[in-house]
C-alpha cells in the first residue's frame, strides 16, 4: 500500500528528530577540536548508525575541507541533509552547536559582570591559548605542509600575514596558494575515490543557497556602511569572517580579532580569555562567536553573532552538495586544494605569534607554564578541558610567586 501524505510527514519528522537528538549528543560529548569531531562523526554516523558509507563520508569531508567555514559543523550538516533533507541539515547543525554556544554565551555574561584587571586565571587562559594553537600548528603542519613547495607556501603566508595583517591580505594569500597548487603541486594522490551519493536537494535549491551566500557577502558591507546600526555591523563582521575562513575554528582567530578588538566591542584580554575557554567545551570552535556576541550585546548579541558566523558555511555546503560529485573529479580543484592547505598552516603560525604569544608570554615563568601545559596536551594526551583548567589554575599560582 502506498504511504499517505500524513505517514510520510511523520516519517520525515521522525528522521529529523533522530538527526537532532544524535547531533545534540555529539555536541555534548565531542571534545578536541575539528579533527576529533570528524572522528566522533565517523564512529556515530558511519560505524554505529550506518547512515552513510565510508566512501561517501570521505567525499563529504573533502567537500567541507574545500569550502570556507567550520569543516566539522559543515560535515555534520551535510550528513543531516543526506539523512533527512534540508531540515535534517538544520537539525544537525542546531543539535551540534547548541550546547557549546549556550556555555560560551554564559561565560561571556560572567566576564562582563566581573572585573578582569589583574586576574591570574585570565592570564593562565591566555597562556593556554598559546599552547593549544601551537599544538594545532604542529599537527596541521605535519600533514599539510610536507615537502619543499608546501613548506615554502606556509612560510611565505606566515611572513606576509605578520607584516601586513588584514582580512583582505588573507584572502589574497589563499587565492595565490590555490594557484600555486594548481600550477605546481599536481593532482593530490591522497584524495578518496569518488562515489555516487544520494542527496535529497535539487540543483535549483543549491543555486538558491549559493546565491544567498554570495549575495549576503556583498550586501551586508554595503548596508553596514549606509546604516550605522550596531547589530548590522556585528552581522557584517561575523558573516564576513565565516565566509573567509579555510581550515576550521583556529584560523578564524586572526579575522575575528581584527574585527572586534579595534572596534572596541571586546577587549584583547576578553578576546583571548574566550578563545582559551572555547577549548574547554565540546562542539564547534566557531561558537567562540557566541561568546564575543555575548560580550557585546548579551543574549541577543550571542544569537546574532552565532547565526552570522555559521550561516555562510551552511549555505555553501547546502549549495555545493548537489554539484559536488561532478566537481570532485576535476584535477584542477584537487590540485588547488593541495596548495590551500599549507597556506592555512601559515595563517595559523602568524595568528599564534601575534596576538596570542606576544600578549601571553611576558616572563620566564609564563614560558615554563606553557611548556608544562604542552606536556599535558601533546605528550600525556590529557583532554583539552582539563588542560584549560590546569592553565587557569597555573595562572593563579603565578600571581602568588
Amino acid at each position: 500500500m502506498k504511504p499517505t501524505s500524513a505517514t510520510s510527514q511523520r516519517h520525515s519528522f521522525t528522521r529529523i528528530w533522530e538527526v537532532f537528538v544524535t547531533a545534540l549528543m555529539l555536541g555534548l560529548s565531542s571534545f578536541g577540536g575539528p579533527a576529533a569531531h570528524l572522528g566522533y562523526f565517523h564512529q556515530e554516523y558511519v560505524k554505529r548508525r550506518r547512515w552513510i558509507d565510508e566512501r561517501a563520508y570521505a567525499e563529504l569531508i573533502s567537500l567541507c575541507q574545500l569550502l570556507p567555514g567550520p569543516a566539522s559543523s559543515q560535515a555534520g550538516a551535510a550528513i543531516g541533509v543526506v539523512r533527512a533533507g534540508l531540515w535534517g541539515g538544520v537539525a544537525a547543525w542546531v543539535g551540534f552547536t547548541l550546547p557549546s554556544a549556550v556555555v560560551m554565551a554564559l561565560f561571556a555574561m560572567l566576564l562582563v559582570s566581573g572585573d578582569l584587571s589583574g586576574a591570574g586565571w585570565l592570564h593562565g587562559l591566555k597562556i593556554t591559548a598559546v599552547v593549544i594553537v601551537a599544538h594545532a600548528v604542529l599537527g596541521m603542519g605535519g600533514q599539510l605542509a610536507r615537502g619543499p613547495m608546501r613548506g615554502a607556501i606556509a612560510a611565505f603566508t606566515a611572513g606576509v600575514m605578520l607584516l601586513w595583517p588584514s582580512a583582505s591580505i588573507q584572502l589574497v594569500l589563499l587565492v595565490l596558494a590555490g594557484l600555486c597548487g594548481w600550477l605546481w603541486l599536481g593532482k593530490r594522490d591522497d584524495l578518496p575515490p569518488t562515489t555516487e551519493m544520494l542527496v535529497p536537494v535539487s540543483r535549483a535549491t543549491g543555486r538558491v543557497a549559493l546565491g544567498l551566500a554570495f549575495g549576503l557577502f556583498l550586501l551586508l558591507p554595503l548596508l553596514a556602511s549606509f546604516y550605522e546600526m550596531g547589530w548590522l555591523a556585528i552581522a557584517d563582521s561575523f558573516y564576513r569572517s565565516g565566509s573567509l575562513v579555510f581550515g576550521g575554528g583556529h584560523v578564524v582567530l586572526p579575522l575575528l580579532e581584527r574585527e572586534v578588538v579595534p572596534a572596541g566591542w571586546v577587549s584583547e584580554e576578553q578576546f583571548l580569555a574566550g578563545y582559551a575557554a572555547a577549548q574547554a567545551v565540546p562542539g564547534p570552535l566557531f561558537t567562540f562567536a557566541s561568546y564575543l556576541g555575548g560580550i557585546w550585546g548579551g543574549w541577543s548579541g550571542a544569537v546574532l553573532a552565532t547565526l552570522a558566523i555559521f550561516l555562510p558555511g551552511l549555505l555553501l555546503v547546502i549549495g555545493a552538495l548537489p554539484f559536488w560529485h561532478s566537481w570532485r573529479q576535476q584535477p584542477a580543484i584537487q590540485s588547488a586544494l593541495a596548495g590551500v592547505g599549507p597556506a592555512v598552516v601559515g595563517l595559523l603560525i602568524a595568528a599564534w605569534y601575534n596576538p596570542i604569544f606576544t600578549s601571553a608570554i611576558l616572563q620566564p615563568a609564563d614560558a615554563a607554564l606553557a611548556i608544562l601545559l604542552y606536556l599535558f596536551l601533546a605528550i600525556w594526551k590529557l583532554p583539552p578541558w582539563l588542560v584549560v583548567l590546569a592553565g587557569a589554575g597555573g595562572g593563579m599560582l603565578l600571581t602568588m610567586i
